[in-house]
């Protein structure tokens, strides 16, 4: 650039300065429209949108001087080169009506800067004027990285594709591409050749398709799909910024491409930023559950037309683990550690077979607007607190499970958790008898992967260890060439512990005649890589299986073992009972734990109360009082090694409004952290639940005095 040219170009720029005539992204733009034009660019673009402003849905092509409209959810974020256009991968699009699309002859040019927050569930193009395979060309980015050229030539298309991970997130990458009918399609990226295809030929361009940027023409399936039928074709846009872009009549030689890359000079870091599951605040908080708005990041935040209230989180003061039941998971409960590490569970899933299977999966995974799933609280105090997650079981089409033709109603399920402040709770799914049906399934531990995060980042190389009431274990590994099974496998398996790389570790206790299936180790394969399937949590892919193929998006996986408990029935409802938590207790102590929940202690009570038995659906001792004056309740338990007590709960029918004064074997025993009461109002009486911090595997007499 010549001294007389700098001159102008800082003048300019300081007046504008002054006046306020220009925004930085404006100056930067400015100063780069000055530059001389590269060595085989000299016609300069007959396209170029720079977008380094925004004004209404607009942004403007500076080569024809004319305002585009960009639909959905974009903003002009810090680019490679002043602005650039943020879309959200969802909604967002630029379209320009075919008549006025700039019109390429012979060869042709592409060049843009881009950064991905994600990588696309399919190839995406940047920019694309196509009609099927026949006729037109696309710059695409694809679902690994990779950056691609379809150019259509005699009714078919020509495609030159670069390696894998090309493109790494969240970095500025000036990519470009040539078509030559004389020597084929060139790829780069950075001023540096990555993709070469040879041909001679005449493109076949679509004079009369509309020109589109940052998203497909027509809808299109995720990449890496288990079931062609499980899933349905989806409108998808780029996950990322375009900055730049510009289309040239003319063929770039590979100096004017590294020209053009190196002209941007230093490269300011990319504004998108690193995405992490939303979980609540850190370290221990007040026990209970409270409604919330627990945010992932704008983009896919703007997709939810909530208010302040969407979500219930439950925080405890013993422990900094968490239970969210977040929109992003719809609303499946996921228990989290201190360093948002979360494991998560199915829900009551089902499906079809043979011939009628046409749908894929119904479970709540496919329910991604959370049509029919919703989450309620209904009982939060010192004690305990419960919440009702209810869903219907769907498909990746919105077709609901086993509905009935004569009154439009399909299956539903209810989910009630009634978690206690030591981090344990019940985890409780019910359904009218007759409404479920076979096949199912119940239950599938799953830990999600955030994005940036390995399978190796959140659990153990010996990833779970299952036992039994009798206190035999067995640890499952990532290992080379696993069996399908094991041999030393203990019998009636109820307890399971994932061994997450935390303090605190996943576990699930079951009721005795639970049968655990897939009890076996894994493939190390599987290990130092992305989880296994991202279409579940967070993802809006109308898809029952994707493999994810990078760490770009949260994932599930593992998956095993997998239990199918015990179902209880009555004459309208169907049942199963497991108990859920987050903790660091070692296996010995689990295996207590199971004792006291799957057999509890008898109790013996004084006078004026009669025992209706121990309830797992609440991990809780059931009392009713029989009326008349307030009298205290005497309880005398028959804790021993084999029926112990492990932080018990009482819920007492009709106490009344009043609190309670405890004593233990005669010994006061004040209310605080180790004693806690709530009350849950009916519309006629008011119930005690009372929850202790207690072991015993003696016997013992405990006094409740109301007070």
């Amino acid at each position: 650039m010549g001294l007389d040219m700098t001159k102008r170009i800082t003048s300019r720029v300081a007046a504008a300065a002054c006046f306020g005539q220009l925004s930085l992204f404006a100056v930067a733009a400015a100063t780069a429209q000055e530059q001389a034009i590269p060595p085989g660019a000299a016609e300069g673009p007959v396209a170029w949108w720079s977008f380094d402003e925004r004004v209404g849905d607009t942004v403007t092509d500076r080569a024809a001087g004319r305002q585009d409209r960009v639909d959905g959810n974009s903003r002009i974020i810090r680019g490679a080169v002043g602005g650039a256009l943020l879309l959200d991968g969802f909604t967002a699009v630029l379209d320009r009506p075919a008549t006025a699309a700039p019109r390429l002859h012979g060869g042709f040019s592409i060049e843009a800067w881009v950064a991905q927050g994600a990588y696309p569930w399919n190839w995406c193009p940047l920019v694309t004027q196509r009609h099927d395979d026949a006729a037109g060309y696309a710059l695409c980015v694809g679902p690994r990285g990779e950056v691609r050229l379809e150019v259509a030539m005699d009714g078919a298309t020509r495609t030159c594709t670069t390696a894998d991970w090309i493109l790494p997130l969240r970095e500025w990458v000036h990519v470009a591409a040539t078509f030559d009918p004389a020597a084929g399609i060139a790829l780069y990226a950075n001023g540096e050749r990555v993709g070469q295809l040879d041909l001679q030929g005449e493109a076949t361009f679509a004079p009369e398709v509309d020109l589109r940027i940052g998203a497909n023409h027509e809808l299109t399936k995720p990449s890496h799909i288990h079931r062609e039928h499980g899933t349905v074709a989806s409108f998808w846009c780029l996950d990322g910024a375009l900055d730049e872009l510009k289309l040239h009549d003319s063929v770039l030689s590979p100096a004017a491409v590294a020209q053009s890359f190196a002209s941007a000079g230093p490269v300011t870091a990319c504004e998108i930023q690193p995405r992490v599951m939303p979980s609540g605040p850190k370290g221990p908080g007040r026990f209970g559950a409270v409604y919330c708005k627990l945010d992932y990041y704008p983009e896919w935040d703007a997709l939810w037309r909530v208010d302040d209230h969407p979500d219930v989180l439950v925080r405890f003061d013993l422990s900094p683990v968490r239970v969210v039941f977040w929109r992003g998971s719809r609303y499946s409960p996921a228990w989290v550690t201190n360093d948002d590490q979360w494991m998560a569970d199915q829900s009551v899933e089902a499906w079809k077979t043979g011939d009628e299977d046409t749908d894929g999966c119904f479970e709540h995974m496919q329910d991604r607007l959370c049509r029919y799933s919703h989450v309620r609280i209904i009982e939060s105090h010192p004690a305990r607190t419960v919440v009702h997650w209810r869903y219907a079981p769907v498909s990746s089409k919105d077709d609901l499970w086993n509905v009935d033709p004569k009154t439009g109603r399909a299956c539903w399920v209810d989910e009630y958790y009634t978690i206690y402040p030591d981090a344990l709770g019940v985890r409780k799914p019910t359904w009218q008898r007759g409404t479920l049906g076979h096949p199912r399934q119940f239950q599938e531990s799953l830990p999600f992967t955030n994005p940036g995060q390995m399978v190796d980042d959140v659990v153990e190389l010996e990833f779970c260890t299952v036992a039994n009431m009798r206190g035999e274990e067995l640890t499952l590994r990532f290992v080379e060439n696993p069996s399908r099974t094991k041999d030393d496998v203990p019998e009636d398996l109820t307890i399971q512990r994932y061994n997450f790389r935390s303090d605190y570790d996943p576990v699930i206790v079951y009721e005795p005649g639970n049968r655990m299936s897939y009890v076996a180790d894994r493939n190390i394969r599987g290990y130092a890589r992305p989880g296994a399937c991202n279409h579940w949590p967070v993802g809006q892919a109308r898809c029952d299986g994707r493999t994810a193929q990078a760490a770009d998006r949260p994932t599930h996986f593992l998956g095993f073992p997998i239990s199918y408990p015990p179902i209880h029935e009555s004459e309208t409802r169907c049942w199963w009972n497991a108990l859920y938590g987050m903790t660091d207790l070692p296996m010995a102590t689990l295996v207590t734990v199971a004792k006291s929940w799957n057999a509890p202690p008898q109790l013996r009570l004084g006078g004026g109360f009669d025992d209706l038995g121990y309830d797992r659906g609440q991990r809780a001792f059931v009392l009713s009082r029989k009326g008349g004056p307030a009298a205290p309740l005497q309880i005398g338990c028959a804790a021993s090694e084999q029926n112990p007590v492990y932080n018990p709960a009482l819920v007492i029918l009709g106490w009344g409004d009043s609190g309670a004064e405890l004593e233990i074997d005669g010994k006061p025993v004040p209310e605080g952290p180790d004693f806690r009461l709530g009350h849950r109002y009916g519309l006629e009486n008011s119930d005690l639940i009372v929850w202790l911090r207690y072991e015993a595997t003696e016997p013992f007499s405990l006094t409740l005095t109301p007070r």
